[in-house]
């Protein structure tokens, strides 16, 4: 996947800009990702094998943190703070660039490429656009991690075409960020992700491996 990304973006840039159909758009998307704060549960499996082989008799002689935070309880999906052994991702609610009437649709942090020096300045771009300072974030790589061709809809055959370029970006050093440029936003995990995507879950599954 990512070598096919990468020659995908090759034959796009140039030393001053993109190469492409005037009837496409080139688009850049971020995938903006908190890490897991805390280790996964232990499997059972795992305890059952570690009392068996003698090495499970051990004290502790802390008590951790509760995993399960008020933000589980209420399952307040604008929160950090809540799913904190999982990946969470970061989807906005407003306007976006193949929304079909202006709609407000669910969509990723993105950016129209236009003059910016690369592509992955523009998904940069995109993302301050979204959080206002890029200072607690980390963008993994100037390639980017996956590439999809998006084709207007029945209802929205005078829209153009676009090639959206997958981003990654991470959560550094914080757990709250003020979002602004939308109607809401969420922070999902993986699987909750794909709900928000029925039609895409194939291909975002593939592209997210966690």
């Amino acid at each position: 996947m990512q070598r096919s990304c990468a020659a995908v973006a090759r034959t796009l840039i140039g030393t001053r800009g993109f190469c492409t159909s005037n009837s496409d758009k080139i688009v850049a998307s971020v995938l903006f990702e908190r890490l897991p704060v805390v280790v996964p549960k232990i499997d059972p499996v795992v305890y059952a094998f570690q009392e068996f082989s003698g090495k499970g008799d051990y004290q502790i002689d802390y008590v951790p943190a509760p995993r399960v935070t008020e933000a589980d309880k209420t399952n307040d999906k604008r929160s950090l703070q809540r799913a904190l052994d999982r990946r969470l991702y970061l989807l906005l609610h407003g306007k976006t660039v193949l929304a079909p009437d202006g709609r407000s649709v669910w969509h990723f942090p993105e950016k129209v490429y236009k003059s910016e020096e690369t592509l992955r300045k523009c998904a940069e771009s995109a993302l301050k656009s979204v959080i206002g300072d890029l200072s607690n974030t980390y963008f993994v790589g100037n390639a980017p991690m996956g590439h999809m061709v998006v084709q207007p809809t029945e209802n929205a055959q005078d829209l153009q075409s676009c090639k959206r370029f997958f981003f990654k970006s991470q959560v550094i050093a914080t757990n709250k960020f003020k979002i602004g440029k939308c109607d809401d936003y969420v922070w999902v995990t993986k699987d909750e992700l794909l709900e928000y995507f029925p039609q895409k879950a194939d291909f975002l599954n593939k592209m997210i491996i966690s």
